[in-house]
């Protein structure tokens, strides 16, 4: 069952831009098309059609994800909606193939964060498994995402050239892992010296003799949002000056016909993954937006991520004309699919052409068995590891889908990681958690052989899999107060990124307010007692927090620093510690900040 909305474009064909340098090709492949003329096009001459298969946000879901992370809303012609249970690459790859059938020039691409917050059968071996997934379920180029860069800049080259890990080195004696069969895409990732990319910025697929250019970027935020020692000595450009910079490099080679994958997104108005949308009726707000008008009209179409949101939407280009902008929500559970004509004669794209669906991933096809034997090769070496129970939940403990400032998972999580600060110094006051942290629901429904209610450690650590320390620092209260604000304002206004709060910390979230208003000051309270701004306060968070993470710069200003264990290893240790089978752990209420809306 394939479940998809198309919108077709309108509006007259696009003006080329001018151009120049250096090219990576790859060939591209999959059987010839017949020749045909008509429509509407450029150059007056034959056309023949072209497919564009894409993913984004894929975070190494292997394995169909659980909870609200696999599920999709589908909305009916008469408006009433279901859910649907979607995601899993055996599935995946069927849905692709099937795609593919009877298209004679068709490639896959993607958007960035493919790898990176993975659960634990793709984690615990450093994304090896996802690398080899793609290669099966053939990924031809790709764009980076800031989560490519988790482990740092020399992991992602690894991923991509192949060979053991620097530390724990290959995983079976007669397997050495070979990389990518497609090249990452960093248009806008340069030495910060050289002003050089350190990554090819672009590629040209030479779909039997018709040329298309992919052009890669992450957003411009991405050393934010990461752990600042693997980006050390790297910069991020803005988005749509490096695009149109490559745009002309490509158009200098012959290249007219060009797509940009970039990992930045927005936000649809409807939930429903297959809604209609049209930006002038406001119904996709967030930075693509305005990175698609001001991008430049000679690129064709607009592959996002980053917001795990789906939608297929119209936005002006510069010179006015619709351009399609798409994203396929996250973990493998839709992909969008995109048909065109190219014209021979112009050697580009006909932009009113153009046709856009998301598809979604359901799981009542039948599993592609090569996909199958790849995933048990590497259960057979996480099992002893992921099916070990760390506790037990009276039901689910919600993530962010909850879609709520403040969630179960992010609470628990904080009250692990301040259990875990005591035992270090027993005057910790609070611990926080980056809301970015919490990467799934918890869920009660047995996922595998354990009982209902069960938490075993893959489960764990598909929740939160970053493997950071939970770090402890002394901030006075004035500038916990300022971390408080900088949720809500600066680079964070527009997105805020409510850290999630331990047991006996709280405040008022106004969200009628703008910008640093929205935290009402005299509300916030620790441990029972008003926040004093000249007191000193033991606080703690992971590690990528501690860096000034989320846009928090105030948090890297902490000081008399002390590191504990991982933070997976501190969850675990608060469930075995506060839940049996007999007494599970209920889901924290969620109440510890009060929202005004």
């Amino acid at each position: 069952m394939q479940l998809r909305h198309r919108y077709r474009l309108a509006g007259s064909a696009l003006a080329v831009a001018a151009a120049g340098a250096l090219a990576l090709t790859a060939p591209g492949a999959h059987a010839d098309s017949e020749e045909r003329g008509g429509g509407p096009h450029h150059g007056g001459g034959p056309t023949v059609d072209l497919q564009v298969l894409a993913l984004n946000d894929l975070h190494g879901a292997l394995e169909p994800p659980t909870g609200s992370d696999g599920e999709l809303l589908h909305e009916h012609e008469d408006g009433t909606t279901e859910t649907i249970e979607a995601g899993g690459v055996e599935y995946l790859a069927g849905a692709l193939d099937e795609a593919r059938e009877g298209e004679h020039r068709s490639v896959t691409v993607a958007a960035g964060d493919l790898v990176g917050a993975t659960p634990l059968l793709s984690g615990l071996f450093h994304d090896e498994p996802t690398i080899e997934a793609l290669n099966g379920l053939g990924m031809d180029v790709a764009g980076v995402g800031n989560h490519e860069f988790d482990e740092g800049f020399a992991e992602l080259t690894r991923l991509q050239e192949g060979g053991c890990h620097p530390e724990d080195g290959c995983y079976a004696d007669d397997r050495e892992f070979a990389g990518s069969d497609f090249p990452y895409l960093a248009a806008n990732v340069v030495d910060e010296d050289t002003g050089e990319p350190v990554m090819a910025p672009y590629a040209v697929q030479n779909l039997k003799g018709v040329k298309v250019g992919f052009i890669g970027v992450t957003l411009e935020g991405t050393a934010d949002i990461v752990t600042r020692e693997g980006i050390e000595g790297l910069e991020f450009l803005d988005e749509v000056e490096t695009i149109n910079h490559y745009t002309e490099v490509l158009e200098r080679q012959g290249v007219n016909a060009v797509i940009a994958l970039v990992h930045e997104g927005g936000y649809p108005a409807a939930e429903a993954y297959n809604a209609e949308c049209d930006v002038d009726g406001g119904d996709l707000s967030g930075p693509i937006v305005e990175i698609a008008e001001r991008t430049d009209a000679g690129v064709d179409a607009l592959i996002t991520g980053h917001t795990h949101q789906p939608y297929v939407c119209a936005v002006p280009d510069p010179e006015g004309n619709d351009r399609l902008v798409t994203s396929a929500a996250s973990n493998g559970r839709l992909f969008t699919e995109l048909s065109m004509s190219y014209d021979r004669r112009s050697g580009d794209i006909v932009r009113t052409s153009v046709t856009g669906s998301n598809v979604a991933v359901d799981r009542e096809r039948e599993p592609v068995s090569e996909m199958t034997e790849l995933l048990d090769f590497w259960r057979e070496l996480a099992d002893p590891i992921a099916n070990e129970p760390i506790g037990w939940i009276s039901a689910d403990i919600p993530g962010r889908g909850a879609g709520t400032p403040e969630f179960p998972a992010g609470d628990l999580i904080a009250d692990a990681q301040l259990a875990h600060a005591l035992s270090l110094d027993e005057s910790t006051d609070l611990a926080l958690m980056n809301p970015g942290g919490v990467r799934a629901d918890l869920t009660y429904a047995a996922s595998g052989d354990e009982g209902d209610g069960v938490v075993t450690y893959g489960e764990g650590f598909t929740v939160q899999p970053f493997a950071n320390t939970v770090n402890l620092l002394d901030l006075t209260g004035e500038q916990l107060l300022t971390v408080l604000t900088e949720q809500v304002s600066g680079e964070n206004e527009a997105s805020p990124k409510i850290l999630q709060p331990s047991d006996g910390f709280s405040y008022t979230l106004d969200l009628t307010a703008s910008g640093a208003d929205r935290i009402v000051a005299d509300s916030v309270t620790v441990n029972g007692e008003p926040l004093d701004p000249s007191a000193t306060y033991r606080v703690a968070v992971n590690s990528f927090l501690a860096g000034g993470g989320d846009g928090l710069p105030t948090l890297a200003e902490g000081t008399n620093p002390l590191v504990g264990e991982d933070d997976m290893a501190a969850l675990a240790d608060y469930l075995t510690a506060n839940s049996s089978a007999e007494a599970p752990l209920d889901p924290p209420a969620a109440d510890r900040i009060t929202v005004v809306e």
